[in-house]
């Protein structure tokens, strides 16, 4: 998946199990910051979920919201997000079609790849990180956002 391309219009089930596609996702909103994660509490994807939490109002002041999307199971990510105040959606994607299709599965180790991607109202991706650090690119992602959309 690359900056200038439709995101493909994806259904999986959230940490509540109920089935969100991407077009719920982005409805009546500016952006979506959409991130690939490897594995729920993990130390690193723990900072990274951190990150986007302490971010989230601001994020949302701008209408915008982020999702995570790992293969950990509905519970997991259930227990995960209760544990952390997590406050936004994480989606399960058991046989990592989704992250496949942004290329963001690792066939050797059975997981998402750790990357993000921010994609517009019309569904097309305006931005993508794949060589990030999980404590610095939640940051990174909102000044993007902020740069390239504006701040509201």
């Amino acid at each position: 998946m690359r900056v200038g391309e439709l995101a493909p219009n994806f259904s999986l089930p959230d940490h509540e199990n109920r089935v969100r596609s991407l077009r719920d996702l982005l409805e009546n909103k500016k952006f979506l910051i959409l991130y690939f994660y490897p594995k729920d509490d993990t130390p690193g994807c723990t900072k990274e979920a951190c990150g986007f939490r302490d971010l989230l109002n601001e994020i949302r002041g701008m209408n915008g919201d982020v999702v995570g999307i790992s293969v950990d199971d509905a519970r997991s990510h259930q227990s995960f997000s209760k544990k952390y105040s997590l406050g936004f959606t994480l989606l399960t994607d058991s046989k990592g079609e989704v992250a496949r299709l942004f290329d963001s599965f690792s066939e050797e180790k059975g997981r998402c790849l750790r990357k993000t991607f921010v994609i517009d109202e019309k569904g097309r991706v305006i931005g993508a990180f794949e060589e990030i650090k999980a404590e610095d690119h939640p940051l990174r992602a909102l000044e993007y956002v902020k740069e390239k959309i504006g701040r509201g």
